[in-house]
């Protein structure tokens, strides 16, 4: 894979979950999600994570098929990552996979892909990416070939109790000035803190509530975050690409 030229704007990344949006029940939770995916891509998200960890192989496949003829319909260039399911990503044509800490390391997955390609006519278009929780884990992302890596909780969220307390942009400063790989911001990110994550030198956003919770107009959110002065002041974060 090439190095990633360096973006004009931040990576705004849609994490789903479709169990938390609004309105929906067991029945018609997957048209909604995908709904939501589908506004996201209008209204400007750069990447969307599908993050449906109860999903099945066959689901999957599904999710990742529907989503990305949603992005085309809409007329996006939204970029698709698959949740740890590295097999459905490059299957499917998706843009990338995103590993869990303790899934399949990201050396493995790096390899993976680089042999899929070496055999396949399609373009070597796909990231890996991981998500990291530790200056440690950051680190050992970076040195096995990860594309980016996923930072957090940087505020709390529900969704990442689990994980202890926030680490703060602090903490998040250090690991953007330890590794030379794009870092995305993740955990109770909103559109206050935003730019708070962007000055201390990240390459991006992630969230879950953000996207499924605007109360109003998500394109508008997303335009005030991707236009945010000082992030294109200050040269931005890490070099990454969308």
């Amino acid at each position: 894979m090439c190095p990633l030229p360096k973006p004009r704007q931040p990576i705004l990344c849609y994490v789903t979950d479709r169990r938390s949006l609004p309105l929906s029940t067991s029945a018609d939770s997957h048209h909604l999600l995908l709904d939501s995916i589908a506004s996201a891509a209008a209204a400007g998200a750069d990447w969307i994570q599908l993050r449906e960890k109860d999903y099945s192989g066959r689901d999957w496949a599904r999710l990742v098929n529907e989503s990305l003829e949603r992005v085309k319909c809409v007329g996006s260039s939204t970029r698709i990552l698959v949740n740890d399911r590295l097999d459905v990503a490059l299957a499917c044509g998706a843009g990338g996979v995103h590993l869990s800490e303790n899934g399949l390391p990201v050396a493995d997955a790096c390899r993976l892909r680089d042999d899929f390609f070496a055999a396949s006519d399609r373009p070597a278009d796909f990231l890996v990416g991981l998500s990291c929780h530790s200056l440690g884990a950051a680190l050992g992302a970076a040195r096995a070939g990860a594309d980016y890596i996923y930072f957090s909780p940087i505020f709390f969220t529900p969704s990442k109790a689990n994980y202890g307390p926030p680490q703060g942009v602090e903490r998040l400063a250090r690991i953007c000035a330890a590794v030379d790989i794009p870092v995305i911001a993740i955990g109770g990110i909103t559109l206050e803190n935003a730019p708070e994550c962007l000055r201390d030198g990240a390459s991006g956003i992630a969230a879950i509530r953000l996207f499924q919770e605007s109360t109003g107009s998500l394109s508008q959110t997303l335009h005030s975050l991707h236009r945010q002065a000082q992030w294109a002041d200050d040269g931005g974060g890490s070099v990454t690409k969308v």
